[in-house]
């Protein structure tokens, strides 16, 4: 009888892994990596994009230079598709691991756009359990798709999950079943200004990286780091 023979996954280098999941971002005001799809697929975005007072209502990723440049949008292009590709976890498990080294350890999901469905949350956690030694952030509006991911499941503890505030100048408003996740707000003037804080309470900070660091994060990781409740960011 013959011997069986097994079909493994071929193993995929950085230009194929690339070619499926897109390239991955480096802003120049963060510690490491990060990845975006256009913001014209936000689900709830989209919505209070219409919404005078909405923070979506000035959505730097709208704006002219978004829709104009051709790279970015070949890149959102490829990202969009590649989100719906079989071994897209498996490509952004390669690039992440293979980018975010120390000191670049840390990786901002949705630099513009944001959650698809619950399917895209689980494939982002799937990420998150593969690159252990990099810390994740995801900032959210759609607040449904994950709290329909933790009635069946966790979030990795590598994977904080940041609810963004609907509105301007106010605290997000979330169901009581996500009321332990941190959260984030958006202010017209910053609390060294105004002397009120808008989100004051126990593990709140405000992003001082515009007003003190030249809109840099410098040794800030605030936004990754679950045990900060809200960080405020001044609007702009």
């Amino acid at each position: 009888m013959g011997q069986r023979r097994l079909h493994l996954p071929i193993a995929l280098t950085l230009r194929e892994a690339e070619a499926i999941a897109g390239t991955l971002g480096h802003p120049s005001k963060m510690p490491g990596y990060s990845y975006g799809i256009s913001a014209k697929m936000c689900i709830t975005g989209s919505q209070l994009r219409k919404v005078p007072g909405s923070v979506c209502s000035g959505c730097y990723a709208m704006t002219d230079w978004y829709h104009s440049w051709k790279p970015l949008l070949q890149g959102h292009a490829r990202r969009w598709d590649g989100i719906h590709h079989p071994r897209w976890v498996e490509a952004m498990v390669f690039m992440i691991a293979h980018r975010c080294k120390p000191p670049h350890d840390y990786f901002r999901w949705h630099d513009s756009g944001d959650l698809q469905g619950l399917w895209h949350l689980r494939r982002i956690a799937q990420v998150a359990q593969q690159t252990p030694t990099v810390q994740h952030w995801l900032p959210t509006r759609e607040y449904g798709i994950v709290q329909e991911f933790l009635a069946t499941g966790k979030l990795p503890s590598n994977l904080v999950v940041r609810l963004s505030a609907h509105m301007v100048d106010a605290e997000p408003v979330i169901p009581d079943e996500l009321a332990h996740l941190p959260t984030s707000a958006v202010a017209t003037v910053p609390f060294s200004a105004s002397g009120v804080r808008l989100v004051d309470r126990e593990g709140a900070v405000e992003c001082r990286a515009v007003e003190v660091r030249d809109n840099r994060c410098g040794k800030c990781r605030a936004c990754w780091d679950a045990r900060v409740t809200c960080v405020t960011y001044p609007q702009h």
